[in-house]
């Protein structure tokens, strides 16, 4: 597949870009700065281009089977939601179909109707961010662009780790093994991503993963 990734310089973009590179797509990595990407891979293109200019990215959606878009701002949380609507209607004006959205476990409902980011030890620090992917999964199923997007969220706990492989797959609720975590690996959550962009189901659907 022919695979267009925003935010491949980030903490989890990366690693989905390595998943991909090793599962034999061809990525066009579009970022701000590609001086950040340096890369012999002759599977991979890095080009220029900013979310908030969909000009600066058009060509590279040209021909692409899929996009995924890992994205935080941590800066300007509020740009979020707007940068998820402004690429569901570049994409659709591409005919780009398939898009994977990476999203925050904040909105996950850990009991129904009380959400991860509603338990009052939340921390503070992370409630911006958290609230702007809200917004934006609110821009998603509000969205009537023609495009099969899945917003996926991680567990509570997403760091570097084990690449195990095997992990859970749900929906809405927050995820927790037995001991009452919530949590998965970078490495397997992009598998989780790749599988999602590969396989074209979970439409216009949010979906998590944890172990």
């Amino acid at each position: 597949m022919k695979i267009v990734l925003f935010g491949a310089t980030g903490n989890i973009g990366n690693v989905i870009l390595d998943e991909a590179l090793a599962r034999g797509h061809e990525v066009t990595a579009v970022v701000r700065d590609p001086a950040k990407l340096a890369t012999k891979n002759p599977k991979l293109e890095v080009v220029k281009g900013d979310v908030a200019d969909a000009t600066s990215f058009a060509p590279a959606l040209a021909g692409a089977d899929a996009a995924i878009a890992s994205l935080n701002d941590h800066a300007t949380p509020a740009n979020v939601p707007k940068q998820a609507t402004a690429l569901l209607d570049a994409l659709a004006a591409a005919g780009v179909k398939r898009f994977a959205w990476v999203g925050g476990a904040g909105s996950l409902e850990t009991a129904p109707g009380v959400r991860v980011i509603d338990d009052p030890n939340f921390p503070e620090a992370w409630k911006a961010s958290a609230n702007s992917q809200i917004e934006a999964l609110k821009a998603f199923r509000g969205s009537d662009a023609r495009v099969d997007w899945t917003y996926i969220s991680p567990a509570a706990e997403i760091a570097p780790g084990e690449r195990k492989g095997s992990f859970r797959v749900g929906g809405d609720q927050l995820l927790v093994d037995g001991d009452g975590h919530s949590r998965i690996s970078t490495a397997d959550f992009a598998i989780g991503v790749l599988d999602r962009i590969e396989k074209g189901d979970a439409v216009k659907k949010r979906v998590t993963f944890a172990y």
